[in-house]
């Protein structure tokens, strides 16, 4: 019963009027990812959805082969990716685009959760946005939030993060695969500095106190980019590294 009525509600939502007196048809997703993940993903939406086209990429290669028809028809969901859809392209996708993003509102940009660890957060999560222009500014559609336990490191937190992601992805994964129409936004906007590469090589380099390498190393020891800590002592670089 249940399965027939979502059936019945995404058939009413697949079409969506092109603006100049066309209808075009939701047909397609662009899944933009990891291959481990594109693999996973494909299946659960082409389970809600079995006469769905999913396209998989994984760089900004791949989504500029696309052919301008392809984006008319489709939404793409990029899940984890350093990849920036171009704005043109955004534009040029009949179905929107989203976003998972492995942190949350508060923590927008590179590296969340490096940044949650070394300004002490008690509170970490996972959010989906649909894509603008600017990374991570779109409207939120989607948030799990979960307390950070003590002694959680980089890669815990990031562990943990990634879990809410997916199943943040499974529970809009019928929606984003059988209804043409906007996911509704939520009542939350993204707060905080939006981190960038530049601000993670700043951490990771620094002239700092005595008390603050083995913290540094801890949060920004995993080598991110090729990015590793370093040590200003009288104009000498010490940079850290794993014996």
């Amino acid at each position: 019963m249940v399965n027939s009525f979502l059936t019945a509600a995404a058939a009413q939502c697949r079409n969506r009027g092109a603006g100049s007196g066309t209808e075009v048809m939701f047909d397609t997703i662009i899944l933009l990812g990891s291959a481990l993940e594109r693999a996973a993903f494909m299946t659960v939406l082409s389970t809600h959805n079995p006469d769905l086209t999913i396209i998989p990429v994984e760089t900004l290669a791949d989504l500029n082969a696309l052919e301008p028809d392809t984006l008319a028809g489709a939404r793409l969901i990029a899940f984890v990716t350093g990849v920036i859809v171009p704005a043109h392209m955004l534009d040029q996708l009949g179905f929107g685009a989203y976003n998972f993003h492995p942190g949350p509102p508060a923590y927008p940009g590179f590296a969340p959760a490096h940044f949650a660890l070394s300004r002490r957060a008690s509170e970490f999560g996972a959010t989906a946005h649909l894509m603008a222009a600017r990374v991570d500014e779109g409207p939120i559609v989607g948030v799990e939030m979960f307390s950070i336990p003590p002694g959680a490191s980089v890669a815990s937190l990031e562990g943990m993060a990634y879990a809410r992601l997916a199943h943040l992805f499974w529970s809009l994964a019928n929606r984003l695969a059988t209804c043409g129409e906007p996911l509704p936004p939520l009542p939350l906007s993204w707060s905080g500095k939006k981190t960038t590469r530049r601000d993670y090589a700043a951490m990771c380099v620094a002239d700092i106190g005595k008390d603050e390498p083995d913290r540094r190393i801890e949060w920004f020891g995993g080598q991110r980019s090729g990015m590793t800590p370093a040590m200003h002592l009288h104009d000498v670089e010490f940079r850290a590294s794993r014996g």
